[in-house]
């Protein structure tokens, strides 16, 4: 890597959680339609499109429904979880994700978002950290999910910077595939089994900095 130029940061499980709010909407919507949803079966909807989860929890609860009722069901779910996440705080941000995000901009590091979810916008609004990212690249604005590196090459692009100038943090399999898809380095945020393609693998962002990840990238093999 010549230049580090540029840092893009997917959004759940890198700078906050929200998984347990995808859980609480599916659990909820479970409830309502008479059977328990479990923290184990919701291991299942991992990295799964909306509606593939809503195919699987309702295997679990042996209903089918048609295409219709399968959208109302998907729309309904979201609105439950649009309505958590609205009560976000700063207190919610992963430890060392600000600082770090901090220490790249003293140091003239360009930063983006690449994340899938449509509710990125609303969530940095609530965790106070949209001025910390000079684009944000998300579900809205790009339809073709990881691992296609469509997210992460309109973050370079938004930034005005090449690629191969890029490291991408991601804490998904089909993250840093699409990282790698699009021609960058890779960090991975938690377990290096399943993120083995990464250049480098760390459990979180807790005392990360810049001086930190030219060491990595910058010294010689």
């Amino acid at each position: 890597m010549e230049q580090l130029k540029a840092c893009i940061f997917d959004l759940d499980g890198v700078v906050v959680d929200t998984a347990k709010y995808h859980y609480l909407a599916w659990k909820r919507l479970a409830n309502e339609l008479g059977f328990e949803f479990s923290e184990q079966h919701n291991e299942r909807l991992k990295g799964v499109s909306r509606m593939r989860s809503l195919e699987i929890l309702l295997e679990v609860g042996g209903l089918t429904f048609p295409p219709e009722k399968m959208e109302e069901l998907a729309a309904k779910k979201n609105a439950w979880y649009v309505e958590y996440i609205k009560k976000m705080t700063p207190d919610e941000i992963l430890p060392g994700a600000k600082e770090f995000l901090e220490d790249l901009r003293k140091n003239g590091i360009r930063i983006a978002l690449g994340s899938a979810s449509k509710n990125s916008p609303l969530i940095l609004d609530r965790i106070e950290l949209k001025n910390h990212f000079d684009a944000v690249i998300d579900g809205n604005s790009v339809t073709i999910a990881k691992p296609a590196p469509d997210i992460f090459l309109s973050a370079a692009k938004a930034l005005g910077v090449s690629p191969q100038h890029c490291i991408v943090f991601e804490d998904a399999e089909a993250g840093i595939e699409a990282a790698i898809n699009a021609g960058m380095r890779t960090v991975g945020i938690g377990n290096p089994q399943i993120l083995s393609r990464a250049d480098f693998v760390v459990p979180n962002l807790i005392g990360f900095t810049y001086s930190k990840l030219v060491k990595l990238f910058m010294s010689p093999v």
